[in-house]
């Protein structure tokens, strides 16, 4: 079966392997999904991960911290300016300086703050908190 949305499985897997208590979730490999991944890591939502080469599309083995309440994609993949990134904070975002949204912009993939510290708008990809 193929999948539609790999980046919206794998932080669906990531949700329900947090709420099942596992402490590692694998899953399919791809680039926007590692970059994701950096970005849940340098927020404190995920462990480490480790890249599995299994000759084919490869995998990403991930240690969950336990950390994570909700972690999905955003869909579809909403253009956003910086102007009104406030109000997408406010739907997707439970308080103020609470969870992370991810952006895919012309500088890569960036958190909200990071982007309004660059100033740059950029289409949502995923939601943490």
């Amino acid at each position: 079966m193929a999948l539609n949305d790999p980046i919206a499985d794998a932080l669906s897997k990531m949700t329900n392997a947090v709420r099942a208590l596992n402490k590692t979730v694998t899953m399919k490999k791809s680039k926007l999904l590692i970059s994701v991944l950096d970005k849940l890591k340098e927020n404190s939502y995920v462990g480490s991960y480790e890249i599995i080469e299994d000759g084919k599309q490869g995998l990403v083995k991930v240690n969950l911290i336990g950390t994570i309440n909700e972690c999905f994609a955003i869909k579809p993949r909403t253009p956003v300016q910086i102007e009104d990134l406030e109000s997408f904070e406010k739907r997707f975002l439970p308080a103020k300086d609470f969870g992370v949204l991810i952006l895919t912009t012309n500088k890569g993939l960036l958190t909200h703050k990071e982007a309004k510290e660059q100033n740059v708008g950029g289409s949502l990809v995923a939601y943490c908190f």
